[in-house]
């Protein structure tokens, strides 16, 4: 699958992968800023933004497509940052390709299984009625039906993309409500990373905990864990530049 993409800069490579429901634009200003020391690669993932659609969605699939894609742009070897979803694959990645990560930034997910809990989300797409609406204030009515969070709703109406023929989802809904299950799934018992690792947790978020620390260290015995004060799950848009200080001196060191 060629994934969809943008690049920012010159130097090192380094490969930034979202979240899910998310898209390379959730990484812009933080690509932009580490655009000036590095060549950053912001990726669609599949399913999400303007990458390809498939039916078929999993962590070996999108450790598939970045293999890939790295081979299609001739990288050797880049720095890997993952959010959420695409920390999972990250992680994925890392774990089975190890001369191809110099440095693994993983922020605000674990290696652990955690059980479906995005129903809410699917609740809010289900909740607006593509055919009918004429507007995006009018899909914001609908989805806050659902889901009360204006935030929330605001990061998901991202992927709301409009043609002449009318408003459509750019992402694949129910590719990826289909293989929701997938999503949480536990990173291989037997996998390790032995290269610098950070774990970039929100303080008020509950993905990272204590308890997860030694299952951390189990698979990636050259990391640490920073937790950003005042933020939640999404550290990026929440903490930006609490975040980019952490991942610059990271990546310097």
């Amino acid at each position: 699958m060629k994934l969809n993409f943008k690049v920012l800069g010159k130097g090192k490579p380094v490969i930034i992968l979202h979240g899910v429901f998310g898209s390379l634009d959730n990484w812009k200003t933080i690509g932009s800023a580490l655009s000036e020391e590095y060549q950053v690669y912001l990726v669609d993932l599949r399913n999400h933004g303007k990458s390809p659609h498939s039916a078929d969605f999993s962590y070996a699939l999108m450790r598939e497509d970045i293999e890939g894609f790295m081979d299609d742009e001739e990288i050797e070897h880049a720095y890997v940052i993952g959010h959420s979803m695409g920390g999972k694959a990250a992680m994925e990645f890392a774990t089975t390709n190890e001369n191809r990560v110099s440095k693994l930034v993983v922020v605000d997910i674990a290696p652990k299984s955690y059980p479906p809990h995005h129903q809410q989300i699917f609740d809010g797409f289900g909740a607006i009625d593509l055919s009918n609406i004429q507007s995006r204030g009018e899909a914001d009515a609908a989805m806050a039906t659902a889901i009360e969070d204006f935030g929330v709703r605001q990061f998901i109406l991202k992927n709301l993309g409009r043609s002449s023929d009318g408003f459509y989802w750019k992402l694949n809904v129910d590719g990826i409500r289909n293989n929701s299950e997938e999503i949480g799934k536990a990173l291989d018992k037997n996998r390790k990373f032995k290269k610098p690792t950070l774990f970039i947790g929100g303080e008020k978020s509950d993905y990272i905990q204590e308890a997860d620390l030694s299952l951390i260290k189990m698979h990636f015995p050259n990391s640490k864990v920073e937790s950003v004060e005042g933020s939640g799950h999404w550290v990026h848009a929440e903490k930006p530049q609490e975040l980019l200080s952490l991942v610059k001196k990271f990546l310097s060191d």
